[in-house]
């Protein structure tokens, strides 16, 4: 019997490493920090730190209970900061004992890129949109990183829970904004044709901000989701009722929108990098990786997608009272409550994702196919 040499056996190793799985071959890189702004999406706590505390059955997962999260567990934002050796991103706002030495959470539920004209409180669905938008979120950035390197210079106990200066050029840059701004178009009545005229501009004042990370702070790794299937939504689908519904069920309008935003955003990632030579930016598909568990629930273990999970009524159980709160429906006083099982769910709330879904979607990301380049968070950095 021939025996492999023990040099046959490293190359082929190297060759399974380096042309089986390119991604995991490569030298991970080092952020000392990730710095987030957004919506719902990955808000870690900033609407509940500035409005108040999230209802009843959130973060019921894996926090037992809530954890600021408009989830009932982890975000994809928490599955990346696992996944690079980091800590939980702490919001910006939330001031009781946060530690922001690995970074900070901008991010905020309701969020819009540009200023929103249909603005919280409202009684009911849609609700309105939070002040709290993209551009306050970059101003409360540049607060952060003149206020965090006083208290850091100045010593004491806190100075350890504030990131080194350093972290602001070498940090991870990451954004997950739009759709709040395509669903107040919406619930304006503005017409479709007005709102796609509209998003060059929108998404000329995110790229600026941007800009500004890359000029002002040394920002050089950004890592931009494109906004998802709005039109797949339960909230979206029982507000707007339409019978102009794709295979599975989704608004063909609606989401035909968030494909022409993320046109527009595509294009303008592309002018970034010709402006910006030194930045790494990747533009990761968040559309396509979660349409893909619309299309084929069955194969992640998902039942009734259309569904969310916490809420009451109507055909995608979200109407009033929404999840964890309670109203008068025939004279009775009901509570919305989850499902059985979330992890059998797509959407938790009618607005935001379940763990489980969102657990799937970041083993996707982590593999680099849905993103341009083809990167995965460890490898979002530049390569000299």
């Amino acid at each position: 019997m021939n025996y492999l040499s023990l040099s046959s056996l490293l190359s082929i190793f190297l060759f399974v490493l380096t042309v089986l799985s390119p991604v995991d071959a490569q030298k991970a890189c080092r952020f000392p920090a990730i710095y987030n702004f957004g919506d719902g999406n990955s808000d870690t706590g900033g609407f509940t730190a500035t409005f108040g505390s999230s209802p009843l059955f959130y973060g019921q997962t894996f926090f037992n209970g809530p954890s600021g999260r408009s989830s009932d567990g982890r975000l994809i934002i928490d599955f990346m900061a696992s996944s690079l050796g980091k800590k939980f991103l702490s919001p910006y706002l939330d001031s009781l004992g946060t530690d922001f030495s690995q970074g900070a959470n901008f991010a905020q539920l309701l969020a819009t890129t540009g200023l929103p004209t249909l603005i919280l409180p409202k009684d009911s669905p849609p609700f309105g949109f939070n002040p709290i938008y993209y551009g306050v979120q970059f101003s409360e950035f540049v607060q952060f990183v003149e206020r965090s390197q006083r208290i850091r210079n100045r010593g004491g106990k806190s100075s350890c829970l504030m990131p080194k200066n350093e972290s602001f050029a070498k940090g991870l840059y990451t954004f997950d904004i739009g759709q709040n701004d395509l669903a107040q178009g919406l619930f304006t009545n503005t017409p479709i044709d007005d709102i796609k005229k509209s998003l060059p501009d929108l998404i000329s004042s995110f790229t600026a901000t941007l800009k500004n990370l890359y000029n002002s702070f040394g920002a050089r790794t950004f890592w931009i989701h494109n906004t998802g299937p709005l039109g797949c939504y339960p909230y979206i689908l029982t507000i707007l009722p339409t019978n102009n519904v794709d295979s599975v069920g989704c608004s063909k309008a609606v989401n035909d929108l968030a494909q022409t935003f993320n046109s527009v955003l595509k294009t303008a990632v592309d002018q970034l990098r010709s402006e910006l030579p030194e930045a790494a930016i990747t533009y990761v598909d968040i559309y396509s990786a979660y349409y893909s568990l619309y299309l084929e629930p069955q194969n992640y273990g998902f039942e009734r997608p259309l569904e969310a999970c916490c809420g009451l009524g109507g055909a995608y159980n979200f109407g009033s009272p929404t999840c964890g709160s309670t109203a008068t429906v025939n004279g009775s006083q009901v509570t919305a409550t989850p499902c059985k099982d979330p992890s059998k769910r797509i959407n938790w709330d009618g607005f935001t994702y379940t763990e489980a879904a969102n657990k799937i979607i970041f083993d996707k990301l982590a593999t680099g196919s849905y993103s341009d380049p083809p990167n995965s968070p460890k490898l979002a950095c530049r390569r000299k």
